[in-house]
């Protein structure tokens, strides 16, 4: 490899792919047909995401060297971010027939198989990740895609175990760290504490890499969850507090009007004191920042949280406006407005969802 390539690799290494591209570029007017540079120059292409002329340029490169895996390989990556699917499964699977030993063949099959999205290839998909984890077990990429395959084909404690196992190889890997805590979450209803570990595991997967948007998008999720699922809260008060005021206008009075105003303070302060301290036991002081900072940037969060808000200012208010069946008859419009504002907000939290 001449010195102005082995610059050109170092440069890509380091993540300066426009400074490599060019050196490689410059390389390629002398040497035109030098498959090893045209694989690092379509690399180049295709992390400055110009898919186009990578693609042009990895197949220049199999027409110099049909035989060689790295162009192989990259040609696959490139016509996998084209989503052309077919294409890319044929170069991978040319890749493993031309390198059966070597894992990143396997590796790409996978990654391509698992992409597609279709049903037939997740077996496949499952098995290409495991046979490239056989082949390299220090390489944590090839552990968390056996997790990744095994988690969409529903096999959980195998998915679990790849992502324990790629984490303890690569701790700095966000990738893994957010789907292990895909799991939890899943798990929140059956597991104690497992909400909790998915919320730390989401703060942990964003701070290792803030431009990865898949850990802040789980976290706004799961703040909107514990925001919508208060509504049912709210929901008690206001049946509780329209009762009351109904049974005020209906003449009670004394002791019976008493009893009924306590009832309503009781119902409201004891269903929202006991929903925070729920809250409270299960989000540690260490997350509260983290998910308030992330809920105050999030348009669906902010909405649902205001109109839960009127739910409550209209059910305190109530005791006090008992007199005013208008007023109390209001309870029924703001909850349809707060059943209105969680599908809203799920529709929106779903389309600014992060591409996989």
């Amino acid at each position: 490899m001449s010195r102005a390539l082995q610059q050109a690799d170092a440069l890509f290494d380091l993540g300066r792919y426009e400074q490599a591209g060019a050196l490689a570029a410059r390389y390629l007017a002398d040497v035109p047909d030098d498959a090893g540079a045209l694989v690092l120059l379509a690399r180049c292409r295709h992390r400055l995401g110009d898919d186009r002329q990578a693609l042009t340029t990895a197949e220049h490169a199999l027409r110099v060297e049909p035989d060689s895996v790295s162009a192989r390989l990259t040609h696959a990556q490139v016509l996998l971010s084209l989503r052309e699917y077919e294409r890319a499964e044929g170069s991978a699977r040319r890749a493993v027939e031309l390198a059966p030993q070597y894992w990143g063949s396997h590796y790409t099959l996978g990654i391509v198989l698992d992409r597609t999205g279709r049903r037939k290839h997740r077996r496949a998909a499952h098995e290409a990740a495991r046979t490239a984890a056989a082949l390299a077990p220090e390489e944590s990429d090839a552990h968390f895609l056996v997790g990744l395959t095994a988690h969409r084909s529903g096999r959980y404690r195998d998915a679990q175990q790849a992502y324990e196992t790629a984490l303890r190889l690569d701790p700095g890997s966000s990738q893994a760290l957010n789907n292990l805590s895909l799991l939890h979450l899943s798990r929140r209803w059956f597991r104690p504490g497992s909400w909790t570990r998915a919320a730390e595991g989401f703060v942990r997967s964003a701070a290792l890499d803030l431009d990865d948007h898949h850990a802040r998008h789980n976290l706004e999720t799961m703040a909107f969850g514990t925001v919508m699922g208060s509504r049912w809260v709210a929901l008690a008060g206001v049946i509780a507090v329209s009762c009351g005021s109904a049974n005020l206008r209906a003449g009670a009075a004394g002791t019976e009007a008493l009893v009924t105003c306590l009832v309503c303070v009781t119902v409201l302060v004891g269903g929202w004191g006991g929903w925070l301290l729920w809250q409270t036991r299960r989000v540690p002081p260490h997350l509260r920042r983290p998910l308030l900072l992330v809920s105050r940037g999030c348009r669906p969060v902010v909405g649902m949280a205001f109109a839960i808000g009127l739910l409550i200012v209209h059910s305190s208010l109530t005791l006090v406006l008992w007199r005013s069946a208008l007023f109390s008859a209001l309870a029924i419009p703001l909850f349809f407005f707060a059943l209105v504002t969680s599908v809203a907000g799920r529709t929106a939290l779903r389309q600014r969802a992060p591409k996989p």
